[in-house]
C-alpha cells in the first residue's frame, strides 16, 4: 500500500529529524528492514543485477579521496570504488563485525610480538583501466595519506607505523616509508613501533586503497580516482554534491567475495533537507522508489507517524553502531577533582529523561557502561553508581555530604547547541532537571559546534563537566577504550580525547598487554574487564547508545545491518 498523501505531506514539515552521526568511521545493529536481519521491501524476490539505485543524502559526499576519507569497513558509498586490504564481513548481525580478506588473500600474518604485519595480494586485481593493481599501488596509496594536503584520514599509522610521526608524504619525500617493504608485486609488509593485534581492522581503512602513482593529481584526484571496486565514478559535482557511478568493468567479482554490486548504476544525490530526504523515501514515486539513504535517520514525530502505516513500517531498518553518549568530567577543575562529587553526579542523572529528551527508547537505550554492549567490544555488565531508571538523589545528596558540600553546590554542563541529540541542549536539559533534585544547581553553557568541540577537546581550556560522545573506528575494545583513557594519547596542542587527562600507569600497561594479542576473541573479555576497572574511577557517566532508524524505497531489496556499521550496507543494495 502507497502511503497517504496527508502522511507525506506530514513528514515533509516533521522538523524533528534526528540525525546521529558517527563521525568515524565512522557509522550497528542486527536487524534489517522490518526488523528482520538482511530483509528488505520484496523479500519474496530474490535480488536480481540490474537498474539504478539512487542515494539520498543530506551531507555531500566531499573530498571523496581515499587518503582524506575517514571510514573503517566499508559498507556505504566509498567501498563501491575503493577495495583495501581487508574489509568487513557483508552479513547482519554480530557476523558483520568479523574483519575478512578484501584485496588480500588473508586477513594479515603477524610476527610473534604483532609489531610485524604481512600481506599478500589475491590474483587477477585490475584497475578500472585494466592495469594490475600491485603492492607498490598499496604502499603509495597510504603513503600520499600523510600528505599535508591530503589531510583528513585515520590517523593510526601515524601513531603506528615506524617513522609515520614524522613522515610528510610522497610529494615531499618520494623515497617514501621504509617501514613499508614491498619485496615483489603482491607483497606488502608493515613494519610497527609496538604491538597492534588489531592491525587488520585498521587495513579496511581508505587509506589502505591502491592509487597507481602516475595517476595522482594530488588534490585533484578527488574528482577521478581510479577505481578498484566493482563501480567507478563518471561524474563528480560540486564536490560530492552529486556523484554518478558505474560498472568497473575490470572488476573482476571473483575476486571479491563481499560486494554484491547488484545495480547498474548509483546516482547519489546530496545537500537535502532531512526532511525532504524522508519524504521522499516514504513517498517512493518514480526514482524514488529505488533509493535509500546513507545518512539521514528518522525522528520520534516521524517514526510515530509510520508507526501507523504497516507498508512504511516494514521499509524501516533498525541499526545499533559502537558509539556511546556521555558526561564527561575534567578532574583537573574543581570540585571535580573529587571523586565524591563525581559519584554524587553519577547516582543522581535520570537516564530515563535523558533517553525521552534523546527520542525515546526506540532511538536510545540506557547505558551505565563505556562500551556498548557488543560481543565484539568485550562488553561486560556493570553499575558502579546506580541511578535506577530516574536517579537516586537521596544517595547523590549523602555523597555530597561527605564531599563536603551539605547544602548541594552549583555547576555549569558545557553542551552543543546543535540539535544533535547526542550533546544538545534537550540532553543537557534533561541532565540539569535530575541533577536539581539532588541539590546540585546546573547553569547550562550552550556553545555551537565549532566552539563546544574546541572546548572539550582542549587540555587548556576544557571546562570540568560537559556533554561529549565516542564512536568506534572498528568494533574492539582498543578503538574505544585507548583514545578515551590511555595516557600516552592526551594532546596537549590538538584535539584531545582523553576528556580526564587520564595517565595511569596501570592503565596504559593493561592497554599495551591486550594490544599484544592477535586472538580478537582472547582479547575481547580483558577490554571488557578494563573497561569495568576504568569506571570505578567515575571519570564519566555513560548515558545512552544510539539506535538508528532508517527508510528505504519501496522497490529496495537485500537490506542488510551489521553490528560493526549499523546502517544498511550499500554493497548488498539491489533494486530489481
Amino acid at each position: 500500500m502507497r502511503p497517504s498523501s496527508a502522511l507525506s505531506r506530514r513528514l515533509a514539515v516533521a522538523a524533528t529529524g534526528l540525525v546521529l552521526t558517527t563521525g568515524v568511521a565512522a557509522c550497528a545493529g542486527p536487524q534489517g528492514a522490518g526488523d528482520e536481519a538482511g530483509s528488505g521491501t520484496g523479500a519474496d524476490a530474490a535480488p536480481r543485477k540490474g537498474g539504478t539505485l539512487t542515494v539520498l543524502n543530506s551531507e555531500a559526499q566531499s573530498d571523496f579521496d581515499p587518503a582524506r576519507l575517514y571510514t573503517s569497513g566499508g559498507g556505504n558509498v566509498p567501498s563501491l570504488v575503493f577495495r583495501t586490504l581487508t574489509t568487513r564481513n557483508r552479513e547482519a548481525g554480530a557476523a558483520g563485525t568479523e574483519v575478512v580478506p578484501d584485496l588480500a588473500t588473508d586477513t594479515g600474518r603477524p610476527n610473534k610480538d604483532a609489531t610485524e604485519w604481512t600481506y599478500t595480494l589475491k590474483d587477477g586485481l585490475k584497475f578500472e583501466d585494466g592495469t594490475p593493481i600491485t603492492s607498490a599501488d598499496v604502499k603509495y596509496g597510504i603513503e600520499r595519506s600523510f600528505a599535508a594536503e591530503l589531510s583528513g584520514g585515520a590517523p593510526y599509522l601515524r601513531d603506528w607505523l615506524i617513522g609515520g610521526d614524522t613522515y610528510q608524504g610522497p610529494y615531499k619525500d618520494p623515497k617514501g616509508l621504509a617501514s613499508i617493504v614491498t619485496p615483489d608485486p603482491k607483497t606488502i609488509v608493515f613494519k610497527l613501533r609496538k604491538p597492534e593485534g588489531e592491525f587488520p581492522f585498521v587495513a579496511t581503512q581508505t587509506q589502505f586503497a591502491p592509487v597507481p602513482k602516475a595517476k595522482d593529481a594530488g588534490a585533484a584526484y578527488e574528482e577521478h580516482p581510479v577505481s578498484s571496486g566493482p563501480y567507478k565514478v563518471v561524474e563528480n559535482e560540486n564536490d560530492g554534491e552529486r556523484l554518478v557511478l558505474e560498472r568497473n568493468e575490470h572488476w573482476d567479482p571473483k575476486t571479491d567475495d563481499e560486494r554484491k554490486a547488484y545495480p547498474d548504476r548509483i546516482d547519489v544525490r546530496s545537500g537535502l533537507d532531512e526532511a525532504v530526504v524522508n519524504q521522499r523515501l516514504a513517498t517512493s514515486a518514480g526514482a524514488d522508489s529505488a533509493a535509500v539513504t546513507t545518512d539521514t535517520n528518522l525522528g520520534p514525530a516521524e517514526l510515530a507517524q509510520i508507526g501507523s502505516d504497516k507498508e512504511l513500517a516494514a521499509r524501516v531498518g533498525t541499526g545499533r553502531f559502537g558509539f556511546t553518549n556521555y558526561i564527561a568530567f575534567n578532574p583537573k577543575v574543581k570540585p571535580f577533582d573529587n571523586p565524591k562529587v563525581r559519584q554524587a553526579i553519577s547516582h543522581a542523572v535520570n537516564r530515563t529523561s535523558v533517553v525521552n529528551a534523546a527520542g525515546g527508547s526506540a532511538l536510545a537505550e540506557a547505558a551505565t557502561t563505556f562500551l556498548p554492549e557488543k560481543e565484539a567490544f568485550g562488553h561486560q555488565p556493570y553499575d558502579h553508581f546506580p541511578a535506577g531508571k530516574t536517579g537516586d538523589p537521596e544517595k547523590a545528596k549523602q555523597l555530597l555530604k561527605e564531599a563536603g558540600f551539605p547544602d548541594g553546590l552549583k555547576v555549569t554542563l558545557l553542551h552543543s547547541t546543535a540539535q544533535n541529540r547526542a550533546t544538545s541542549p534537550e540532553i543537557a536539559t534533561a541532565v540539569q532537571e535530575a541533577l536539581a533534585k539532588a541539590g546540585i544547581t546546573v547553569e547550562l553553557d550552550g556553545q555551537e559546534p565549532n566552539s563546544f568541540n574546541e572546548k572539550r577537546w582542549s587540555v587548556k581550556d576544557a571546562p570540568g563537566f560537559f556533554l561529549s560522545r565516542w564512536g568506534a573506528d572498528w568494533p574492539a575494545g582498543s578503538a574505544f577504550l585507548a583514545p578515551i583513557f590511555d595516557g600516552r594519547q592526551i594532546v596537549a596542542n590538538g584535539s584531545n580525547y582523553n576528556h580526564a587527562q587520564l595517565d595511569d600507569p596501570a592503565v596504559n600497561r593493561e592497554i599495551d598487554e591486550i594490544n599484544k594479542l592477535t586472538d580478537l576473541k582472547a582479547a575481547a573479555p580483558r577490554w571488557g574487564a578494563l573497561d569495568r576497572k576504568i569506571g570505578e574511577q567515575a571519570l564519566d557517566v555513560p548515558l545512552f547508545h544510539p539506535v538508528y532508524k532508517r527508510l528505504v524505497g519501496k522497490d529496495v531489496k537485500n537490506v542488510v545491518i551489521s553490528d560493526w556499521t549499523g546502517v544498511l550496507d550499500i554493497s548488498q543494495v539491489a533494486v530489481r
